[in-house]
């Protein structure tokens, strides 16, 4: 496994692999691995011949300084367990390579609309800085085909989106949320939770799965639903951020057109935010 930092060596190693005709697979990550990116990197291994890595902690897509400082930074573990799952490239660059001028006077990648709205209200500038580092990233490792996971449901759609709208020659493949024995969904912040509270947590899938069942049986009266569902986590010990039932394809307010529903949830437990979704069918 090739550990690189230099965008130019990179961009030499990828030339090299695909005039012999292998196709990459790539996928972008924060660092500090779990299971559910092994996931992504294993999905992509299934449709490629070489696979590629980012680690690289986002600066702008952070909307509160204390929460990059803070950001947990397990390199040379991650590394071993990218090597144990067969990666063959890690690309590891510093914030002055990816953003040579700062992160004010740059060009930049927004999907209107789509990154305004839910998480995007919530964390103004987020999914421009998402939109704009995974452009940069598929700039320099010309990847075949990408994998993000269903678990940031909103990252995803915009990703497919701006992937269409700028016409990149990049299959997005979206990998299932990769859940604890528990049910409770993988995430980095897991490793936040108190004993106690690793207990609760897997109560907001549960909520989540009959908010879907309700959404499905009573489609009129599914703002009711949400409000139950907030009800209920705030009495199992959480503090409901926000909660969404949204067309799954536009990321807008169902409509008579909507052949599916997404339910989006977030909620705090202690200090640790959780999220978690479920795409349910609607009845015709």
């Amino acid at each position: 496994m090739q550990v690189i930092q230099d965008p130019t060596l990179l961009r030499s190693e990828i030339k090299k692999l695909k005039q012999q005709g292998a196709q990459v697979s790539f996928v972008p990550t924060m660092g500090n691995l779990h299971q559910g990116h092994l996931t992504l990197v294993k999905a992509g291994q299934q449709h490629a011949d070489i696979s590629v890595v980012s680690i690289f902690v986002n600066p702008m897509q952070f909307n509160n300084q204390s929460d990059l400082d803070n950001y947990p930074k397990t390199l040379a573990e991650d590394c071993a367990k990218l090597e144990q799952a067969g990666v063959d490239i890690v690309f590891t660059p510093s914030a002055n390579v990816i953003y040579p001028n700062g992160l004010n006077a740059q060009t930049f990648i927004e999907v209107p609309g789509m990154s305004d709205c839910l998480e995007g209200e919530l964390r103004p500038g987020h999914f421009r800085g998402v939109s704009t580092i995974v452009t940069k990233l598929f700039n320099l490792v010309q990847p075949d085909v990408a994998c993000f996971g269903e678990k940031d449901f909103q990252q995803l759609s915009i990703i497919q989106q701006m992937v269409t709208d700028l016409a990149m020659p990049i299959n997005i493949i979206p990998v299932a949320t990769v859940r604890e024995a528990s049910g409770l969904a993988m995430s980095s912040r897991n490793g936040k939770l108190s004993a106690d509270e690793k207990l609760i947590a897997p109560k907001l899938a549960e909520v989540m799965n009959n908010l879907g069942k309700s959404v499905q049986s009573n489609l009129e009266n599914y703002k009711q639903s949400i409000m139950d569902a907030s009800q209920a986590l705030d009495q199992l010990g959480f503090k409901t951020d926000k909660i969404h039932v949204v067309d799954p394809i536009t990321l807008a307010p169902l409509n008579a057109a909507s052949k599916q529903a997404v339910v989006l949830m977030a909620a705090f437990l202690g200090e640790t935010r959780l999220i978690d979704n479920l795409v349910v069918n609607l009845r015709q």
